[in-house]
């Protein structure tokens, strides 16, 4: 029986629906919230009591069905047994579908160090120097951030290694979280304002943070694998979109016209540059080839914190201030969406940002560190020539 306390859902229940514990086990089980009766009898009614009981549980249970996974004809989503949509009345855009339940949470050693929001979710430390300036890092403190972006490096690439029809998100979770461990980092995302896992992974028209679920990838999707490791008590930040198998020519288009945004955007970075600028030459990029920029979610600063000034939009015409200085570090990472349509809608997670028009999104991130002559690619790997 569940801890909650709601009115009995009968619609005529005969006691005035009164704060109700008798939840339906079914309902419970498939993650349906709010099936509370006050007893048996308005249980056994369902919640059509003008209806003859036997008709009215049977209406009951459509909610079931509604909420069982179902294949899609194209397998986007396949369902295994004991799996479930938690979302069912979500105005979902496109054919993924999240598939639940979670795995459990995973754990870190007690020797590994860990930010301060580890166990009540909360960024104190964020939240304290907010609407502070950039941070220009120490010599020391600059070599800590080479050492977590190569270890960063280090794990989206074992992930990435795993990408294939068949393998689920939360597996792609473990390997992370596994690989983070390891090298004595922990997973920057693992309750980071309360996110359930330990790396984001953000599939087809998914723009970013989504929740590594029991959804198997099949050939033809895209996948964004977006890593963030703490280590020594700094973060490293990246993130790449991979084809699932063979990809259609839009899908292709797509990661290109991605990754060149992001490149381009490098190029400008040294001393004296502006932050506003990065978004005059990728957005005019993603518009020349059918695309457009998401403008919700942005590049940050990052060093001893996770997420912290400066602000980076990604669009041009934007209103970020401040100039680029040797010592700064900080992350850009555009978010490119098929076609006209750069806004986003969330699922009930609170968390997955899709498209709007159900079209696909890809995003390249890269941290970066501005020296006294230009800029270092803290998290720089090897890559394939993807000019257009």
């Amino acid at each position: 029986m569940s801890n909650l306390s709601v009115k009995c859902q009968s619609d005529k229940c005969p006691n005035g629906n009164p704060p109700s514990r008798l939840e339906c086990p079914s309902c419970n089980k498939l993650g349906i919230t709010g099936s509370f009766f006050c007893g048996q009898e308005c249980f056994k009614a369902g919640c059509e009591c003008d209806l003859p009981a036997k008709l009215a549980q049977k209406s009951h249970k459509i909610v079931h069905e509604l909420a069982k996974p179902k294949p899609t004809s194209n397998g986007s989503t396949a369902y295994l047994e004991g799996t479930y949509n938690p979302f069912t009345s979500c105005d979902y855009r496109g054919s993924v579908r999240p598939v639940y339940p979670l795995s459990p949470k995973r754990t870190v050693p007690d020797h590994i160090k860990r930010p301060d929001y580890a166990d009540d979710g909360t960024p104190t430390s964020e939240v304290r120097k907010t609407g502070q300036p950039p941070r220009v890092l120490s010599l020391e403190e600059q070599e800590k951030m080479r050492t977590v972006c190569r270890l960063s490096r280090e794990v989206l690439d074992i992930a990435a290694a795993a990408i294939q029809p068949g393998v689920t998100t939360d597996e792609i979770d473990a390997i992370v979280h596994q690989a983070t461990i390891e090298r004595n980092g922990y997973p920057s995302p693992l309750n980071y304002r309360r996110f359930p896992k330990s790396v984001c992974t953000s599939v087809n028209e998914v723009i970013c943070h989504g929740i590594p679920d029991q959804r198997k990838l099949v050939e033809g999707d895209i996948i964004n694998i977006d890593v963030s490791v703490y280590h020594d008590g700094y973060h490293g930040d990246l993130n790449e979109t991979y084809p699932v198998g063979k990809i259609d020519e839009d899908s292709e288009k797509l990661i290109r016209t991605t990754r060149k945004c992001l490149d381009d955007a490098i190029k400008l970075c040294k001393p004296g540059a502006l932050f506003r600028d990065l978004g005059k030459t990728i957005e005019p990029h993603a518009r020349a080839n059918g695309c457009s920029v998401v403008r919700q979610y942005t590049g940050h600063g990052i060093n001893d914190l996770f997420h912290t000034a400066p602000n980076i939009p990604h669009y041009a015409k934007n209103k970020a201030v401040g100039t680029m200085k040797a010592g700064q570090v900080f992350t850009i990472e555009p978010m490119i969406n098929l076609g006209g349509n750069w806004d986003t809608v969330h699922w009930p997670d609170n968390w997955t940002a899709t498209t709007v028009d159900g079209k696909r999104s890809a995003q390249f991130e890269d941290t970066l560190l501005i020296t006294e002559t230009g800029v270092e690619i803290l998290t720089a790997g090897k890559r394939p020539d993807l000019e257009t």
